[in-house]
């Protein structure tokens, strides 16, 4: 019992655990039991299955809200916790969305069907499930450490926003990407695809011999990893910006990851309609970013005020960009 009422990162160790417990069983029952046969998935069941995963983040914010309100968490600001969650979750959905044409042009390079995409993606959230707790990890330890490093993301933040702004975007070679071309110098890649696997047994054109190669499969989930790992550099320092809870940091994130896997091919069919969007997560970011310098200068703002500027941000930007491209011509399917 000792075992599970000890502390890591300021929270018991059963929350933790306890949370991990529901992304393993959302996990199974999506990869063995929803998807356990591969095929392509359409824009109606994407749809059905994100509202799915939406709404039960809802659910599981309403119980941390309950939890430090009135439950076992109480604590003296309970509220500020419970908006913080939605807050940092909306914040990281909408940034999930620009990812979207990223994770796009990569399954279209290494040419995976989609059919395979979605198995891809599911255990790519696997990947992202450590790697972002090991960034969260290391910010919230730092900022423990050195509060001062708040200052610093709230700069990162603002100037990340302002550079969204008036920098346009360039054109992205996947051929040219530094990662795709260390993986094919350093690993055995196989030129086909082989089903949902991600390594097979191929005979070794120089030795003869059978030896185990990488499928173009599996090079496509480590680079939508990666991507993940560098979007995090915006995402991370802008819910720490919300909150240095470590637990509401890290589920926040990962609830709103969990979602985009099933909205991605919803959003890929359409992401064309939401080039406008950027410009609202860049006002979001600058916004994060100065709320860090206005608590500290002037006052703490009401975590109320800041969780309806970013909805009302986002939600403009949304509906901004669905108004202005409506005459726009779709995207053909891949």
């Amino acid at each position: 019992m000792e075992f599970f009422s000890a502390e890591w990162l300021g929270k018991p160790l059963w929350m933790w655990k306890g949370f991990l417990l529901v992304v393993v069983v959302l996990l199974a029952f999506d990869l063995g039991v929803l998807n356990r046969k591969d095929k392509e998935m359409g824009i109606a069941e994407s749809l059905w299955l994100s509202a799915f995963y939406i709404s039960f983040a809802m659910i599981y914010g309403a119980g941390i809200w309950w939890a430090y309100e009135v439950g076992e968490l109480t604590t003296s600001d309970g509220v500020h916790a419970g908006v913080a969650y939605f807050t940092g979750f909306f914040i990281e959905k909408a940034l999930s969305i620009d990812n979207v044409f990223v994770i796009s042009l990569i399954f279209t390079y290494f040419a995976i069907p989609r059919r395979y995409q979605y198995r891809a993606l599911v255990w790519g959230i696997i990947g992202v499930i450590v790697l972002r707790g090991l960034m969260i990890g290391l910010g919230a330890a730092l900022v423990q450490q050195y509060s001062w490093v708040l200052y610093i993301f709230g700069a990162f933040l603002i100037i990340t926003g302002i550079k969204m702004l008036v920098v346009p975007e360039g054109e992205q070679d996947m051929s040219k990407n530094p990662i795709v071309t260390f993986m094919r110098k350093h690993m055995r890649v196989s030129d086909s695809l082989h089903g949902e696997k991600f390594f097979v047994k191929e005979t070794d054109s120089k030795t003869g011999k059978m030896v185990r190669v990488a499928t173009p499969l599996f090079l496509a989930l480590v680079v939508i990893n990666i991507a993940d790992l560098i979007f995090a550099v915006d995402s991370v320092p802008a819910i720490f910006a919300i909150t240095t809870d470590t637990f509401i940091v890290y589920t926040a994130n990962i609830m709103a990851i969990l979602g985009l896997r099933a909205l991605y091919f919803a959003l890929a069919a359409m992401v064309h309609r939401f080039h406008y969007l950027k410009y609202a997560l860049a006002l979001v970011l600058v916004f994060i970013g100065g709320k860090i310098f206005w608590n500290q200068i002037v006052g703490k703002v009401d975590p109320a005020i800041s969780l309806g500027v970013t909805l009302a941000m986002i939600a403009g930007g949304i509906f901004y960009s669905l108004w202005k491209t409506r005459k726009d011509t779709p995207v053909p399917a891949e």
